[in-house]
């Protein structure tokens, strides 16, 4: 069955940087796009980033662009999330997510980033 398990969250100084995984198993992970999604807390999901399934092609949302790096490794079945530049904002639960025909199907069961001083 397909699993998506996400590491790397914790608490972090506004400024600082985190590193993010998800590894993939049960399904061809190289054969598509992955997706980044956050849910800060009392908010609703927001999307965070895709990359496609050779990583050469990548998509972040407004709040993100240029301070987030996605990235993946298919040799690994694990994607990342480089995050820099830390924002109180930022605070969020984490998932990860397969995108299939537009529409995210699977994911996983998401790890925590707080960023505060």
């Amino acid at each position: 069955q397909v699993q998506l398990v996400e590491s790397g969250g914790g608490l972090v100084q506004p400024g600082g940087s985190l590193r993010l995984s998800c590894a993939a198993s049960g399904f061809t992970f190289s054969t598509g796009t992955m997706s980044w999604v956050r849910q800060a807390p009392g908010k609703g999901l927001e999307w965070v980033s895709d990359i496609n399934r050779g990583g050469s092609s990548t998509y972040y949302g407004d709040s993100v662009k240029g301070r987030f790096t996605i990235s993946r490794d298919n040799a690994k079945n694990t994607l990342y999330l480089q995050m820099n530049s830390l924002k109180p904002g930022d605070t969020a639960v984490y998932y990860c997510a397969r995108r299939v025909d537009g529409d995210l199907d699977r994911w996983g069961k998401g790890t925590l980033v707080a960023v505060s001083s």
